[in-house]
């Protein structure tokens, strides 16, 4: 993927999303870190749909993870925004997402540093306008 791309609204997310999903591979970790709003939900939707999942993809906040199967690979997306640990995380059984046997999406992986494996591909999206959004590739952030 670029290193930084510009997006002008959700559905160029979810467009971007989907190009990206061509290019995973089984084991693939995907960490992306954001303001609440930034559109993490939007660029999984896209992945999702860009694996061949066609159900309603949708924020895992409060159920922690959603599995997206059906596709080419499972999805898996982590939403660690609850967890205040990286022993909560453990206790909750994330580790085995991390990595899996298909692509892994965590939200709020500044939470689970240790827990990530080395291959973990760090983004930020950050938020410009309303409805613009930067997605930038970055470093091991904690």
């Amino acid at each position: 993927m670029e290193d930084t791309i510009i997006l002008s609204s959700a559905e160029d997310t979810q467009a971007y999303g989907a190009a990206w999903a061509a290019r995973c591979k089984e084991g693939d970790v995907i960490a992306l870190q954001g303001v609440l709003g930034a559109g993490k939900t939007q660029l999984v939707k896209g992945l999702a749909q860009g694996l061949g999942f066609t159900g309603e993809v949708t924020s895992p906040t409060f159920t922690i993870i959603h599995e997206y199967t059906g596709g080419r690979l499972p999805l898996y997306h982590l939403d660690l925004y609850r967890f205040e640990t990286e022993g909560e995380a453990q206790r909750a059984g994330m580790e085995d997402y991390l990595p899996s046997d298909g692509v892994t999406v965590v939200e709020w992986p500044e939470r689970i540093l240790g827990l990530l494996p080395p291959q973990t591909q760090f983004y930020t999206i950050e938020v410009v306008s309303l409805n613009e959004r930067i997605v930038r590739k970055t470093q091991l952030n904690g």
